[in-house]
């Protein structure tokens, strides 16, 4: 274990699964727990048990559920890292700074790192919309 934790790299990505993982865990954990009783009870009702439950009326309703909850995740870990600045990762923001360092150009070094930051967030954003507007269409109203 000592050569695997001498690595920044290392060390960066697993604090960052351990955290999305933790999150992820307790985001499908509420949607399971968030599932309306009579839901399961139609499907035992109508014959279904054990894994078919899960795999046909429990895990695609927690998915749809947990969509909007888990896009904000995928965000909030995009935005974490910058934490893997300190640890001395490469990322927008050590390019950003080595920018900096190297020209003097703080406004347009920084800004275009704002500028990256913003433009793969809104892709991002508009990624889950989609996939929210897809999955979720029968939550809207009525047409």
């Amino acid at each position: 274990l000592d050569a695997f934790f001498r690595d920044a790299m290392n060390c960066t990505i697993l604090a960052f699964a351990l955290n999305t993982c933790a999150y992820t865990t307790e985001i499908f954990a509420g949607a399971i727990r968030s599932m309306n009783h009579g839901e399961v009870e139609a499907a035992k009702a109508y014959g279904l048990s054990g894994w078919k439950l899960y795999a046909y009326v429990i895990m695609p309703s927690a998915l749809r559920r947990s969509l909007p909850y888990y896009s904000n995740e995928v965000i909030l870990m995009l935005h974490s890292t910058t934490v893997a600045f300190t640890a001395t990762i490469p990322d927008i923001l050590k390019v950003a700074r080595d920018a900096n360092s190297a020209t003097f150009l703080t406004f347009q070094s920084f800004g275009l790192a704002a500028l990256i930051y913003l433009a793969v967030t809104f892709s991002l954003v508009g990624l889950f919309r989609l996939a929210e507007r897809r999955w979720l269409s029968f939550l809207g109203p009525a047409h």
